[in-house]
């Protein structure tokens, strides 16, 4: 042992206790240095680390808000009993329900008790509109401005300073930050909100927290939600307690309307929706809550409202890929009453304030992965009994509350108690990628809450694989190294790298981030003719991936000369989305940044559309097809499908096609598309993909060589049907067969060999001795 280190002073001793985890193990280094100079220089330069530490927590706690309580929420009443709970557990599970301010009084609690002075209070959310909107609420009950002592991190955007103590983010920013912060030092507080949606990134963090909690024993863990299942949290976590908060609620009286049998979208439906509407607008309890499956269902259902011409009336959409303005319309006050459409986003993550009434038709649509067909399915499902009780859950906040299931009593009750994890119906890829790359062992021994189901696995890893991402002992190879660092889909950092390869990086990055988000190309329902002739500027019929080059070229070429204002005005008469066009330019520098990083060269001459399709079909090999007859296409592994009606291909049906992907609603249709050349596929996709059979073996006398018929597919699709090929490299035996009898025995091999003449003239000599003797036994046969 160093002789100097029983020396250490009491300063570093109440810095290592301070800190435990990160001090003692670089202690512990320098405890096994041999070197006494370096280890002085070493260790006077953590001594002042230390002291540069211990001040900045000094003044952190110092200035340190004192957090005020309402007594009017539930969860302020018992707050001494949450501080008690959280200073003496390292995981504590709260349940709260609806209304009872657990996401906006948590943080304040933490904040009372000292926390956020080692480090952050970092506080997930699902969803980047209530990232936001909790942000904006905790600021203000502590008198500040966002981004101060409050900020909030989302997806390309980042408000939030280096004296801040509450940090809001999605799930999504936290599991990424696990590239370069594997323990979560910068935090000293984590709070998993909403854990009962169990999506993917909830379910992997909480995997992961219960490696790293061990570890990081400084580190307070909470999880919330209005409709967890305590009691499997609180096993996962080794019997973490539990406490639950009522939430601050007024009866709410449930009515049962079944409504038709009829399918998503049918106009019976809106009328049956709009009508309910029209007759509860008269009531006096507050504004009107309409949980529908998704924006399109909610644009319909508006437009049935506006034909009802209800008076005093303000109808306001609600779902997350709306700008934050648009967002915010839904918190401030208005003088009308106002009808609320709304996507799941307002089930759990946001409250809608002012709602006396909510319209329940039990419907979401649920996103799920056919490891069968290789597809992502969009069903509209019928939601579980725990997210119906969320929606009534949503009036009875200002007083009593009514709630219209549309739906029968009997149906509810055959309901499950729970949403299926999204973990057990969603593609593993990238979640197998990241596992690999951080080292984290095999996907079904993580800790999962539930898990996956081992279908799901393999087929994440036979993705991988057609990606070249992991080798044949399924370890990470180094284009699998290089896809674990891209935030896209790995097929999409896939046509990155093959874009390197090809030369037209540049033109990839820009198709690839616009495929990471949703398509920028708006096509309204009651206007798609309109939509169609505006877009015909940039639209490119032999491919979709070129129409999205096109309308980059033109927004910046209309950015360059004309304002904000006028370049929104171009967006909306090309209908075309401003929020996406400035999500995709914030993800094309994201991108960019990312490449140079790894070093991979940008082309600045323009690539041709073989090298632009090529480098995208790496990335799309199982997402080609071929029109076997009328407008049908035949996919990998015997899959069917069509061209979107909204891809500019649509009608004019291309022999071959590959897709962005394929999505299955009423049908299956292939969307964001490009013709290709079924030859480019055999040049970019693995050669163990690809099977190859051979047939119809011949001998070719003007060249003097056996020659047979190649037939290669992929996953069952016949990418060269009959092509000719040396017999000789397939097999050798056969192929000398052949040359004996075609070439050698009927004469046809052009050779002045006198081997050959022997032969000849032997039997013909035969020949004239069986004729002779009257015999047909001398010459048996050729051989």
């Amino acid at each position: 042992m160093n002789p100097q280190l029983p020396d250490l002073n009491d300063e570093i001793r109440q810095a290592m206790l301070a800190d435990q985890s990160a001090f003692r193990r670089r202690l512990r280094r320098l405890k096994r240095h041999n070197d006494a100079e370096d280890f002085d220089h070493r260790l006077s330069r953590l001594r002042t680390e230390i002291r540069v530490s211990m001040g900045r927590r000094a003044q952190r706690a110092r200035c340190l808000p004192v957090p005020t309580f309402s007594e009017a929420l539930p969860i302020s009443i018992r707050r001494n009993e949450i501080a008690k709970l959280i200073e003496e557990n390292q995981v504590s599970i709260i349940c709260g329900d609806t209304g009872s301010g657990k996401t906006t009084q948590l943080p304040k609690i933490c904040l009372s008790i000292g926390r956020g002075v080692a480090g952050l209070i970092g506080h997930t959310q699902p969803r980047r509109i209530a990232a936001r909107s909790v942000t904006a609420r905790v600021a203000h009950e502590l008198g500040s401005r966002v981004g101060d002592m409050v900020g909030f991190k989302i997806r390309f955007q980042d408000e939030i300073k280096p004296e801040a103590y509450i940090k809001l983010m999605t799930d999504g920013i936290l599991l990424a930050e696990l590239q370069t912060d594997f323990l979560f030092r910068r935090y000293d507080t984590l709070i998993i909100d909403e854990a009962h949606e169990r999506s993917l990134n909830i379910d992997f963090l909480l995997g992961h927290l219960r490696s790293v909690l061990p570890r990081r024993p400084d580190l307070k863990l909470i999880i919330t939600s209005a409709t967890i299942n305590p009691d499997r949290f609180s096993r996962h976590f080794d019997g973490a307690p539990v406490l639950e908060v009522s939430g601050r609620t007024f009866p709410v009286a449930v009515h049962y309307r079944p409504l038709p049998e009829v399918d998503e979208g049918d106009v019976d439906r809106q009328i049956h929706i709009a009508d309910t509407v029209k007759e509860i607008a008269g009531g006096d309890k507050g504004d009107i809550l309409v949980f529908l499956s998704g924006e399109r269902e909610i644009r319909e259902i508006a437009g049935a409202l506006s034909r009802q011409r209800l008076n005093n009336t303000e109808i306001v959409p609600l779902y997350g890929r709306l700008s934050g303005r648009e967002q915010d319309r839904v918190f401030a006050p208005s003088s009308q009453r106002r009808v609320v459409l709304a996507t799941n986003v307002a089930e759990t993550s946001l409250t809608v304030p002012n709602i006396g009434y909510v319209i329940d038709p039990g419907f979401a649509r649920i996103s799920r992965y056919s490891y069968r067909n290789k597809l992502q399915r969009l069903p509209i499902e019928e939601v579980s009994k725990a997210s119906a009780e969320q929606r009534k859950g949503r009036c009875g906040r200002v007083g009593p509350g009514e709630c219209i299931r549309l739906y029968s009593e009997e149906d509810y009750a055959q309901r499950p108690d729970y949403t299926e994890p999204e973990v057990r119906r969603t593609n593993l890829a990238a979640v197998i990628l990241r596992m690999k790359y951080l080292d984290l062992g095999d996907i079904a021994d993580f800790p999962f809450l539930d898990p996956p189901d081992h279908r799901y696995i393999n087929d994440g890893l036979r993705l991988l694989r057609e990606l070249d991402a992991i080798d044949t002992e399924e370890r990470l190879t180094d284009i699998g190294r290089k896809l674990a660092r891209f935030p896209v889909d790995p097929r999409i950092g896939r046509m990155m790298l093959a874009a390197h390869a090809e030369n037209s990086l540049q033109e990839v990055l820009i198709i690839g981030s616009a495929l990471s988000l949703r398509d920028p190309l708006e096509r309204p329902l009651d206007r798609r003719e309109a939509a169609d002739e505006a877009q015909q500027r940039f639209r490119d019929k032999r491919s979709d991936f070129m129409t999205y080059l096109n309308l980059w070229s033109l927004f910046h070429e209309q950015a360059r000369h004309v304002s904000k204002n006028k370049l929104r005005r171009w967006c909306r008469e090309h209908f075309v989305s401003w929020l996406r066009m400035r999500e995709w330019q914030d993800v094309h520098e994201q991108l960019t940044g990312l490449v140079r990083e790894i070093k991979l060269d940008i082309n600045t001459e323009p690539a041709d559309f073989a090298r632009i399709h090529r480098a995208l079909l790496a990335g799309s090999l199982g997402l080609i097809g071929w029109r076997s007859e009328g407008s049908a296409y035949t996919g990998a592994r015997n899959s069917q499908f069509n061209i979107s009606p909204a891809s500019a291909l649509h009608g004019a049906n291309p022999k071959w096609i590959m897709a962005a992907e394929l999505i299955e609603t009423k049908r299956v249709y292939a969307h964001r598309v490009a013709r290709i050349r079924p030859e480019w596929v055999e040049q970019v996709a693995p050669d163990y993909l690809l099977a190859r059979t051979y047939s119809e073996p011949y001998f070719d006398a003007r060249r003097s060589r056996v020659y047979g018929r190649e037939r290669v597919t992929l996953y069952g699709l016949p990418i060269i049907a009959k092509r000719r090929c040396p017999y000789d490299a397939v097999n050798p035996k056969e192929a000398r067969d052949i040359f004996i009898a075609q070439g050698l025995v009927e004469g046809r091999l052009r050779t002045a060999g006198e081997f050959l003449e022997h032969n000849r003239s032997l039997i013909a000599k035969l020949e004239e001795l069986e004729h002779k003797s009257r015999r047909a036994d001398i010459l048996v046969d050729d051989a």
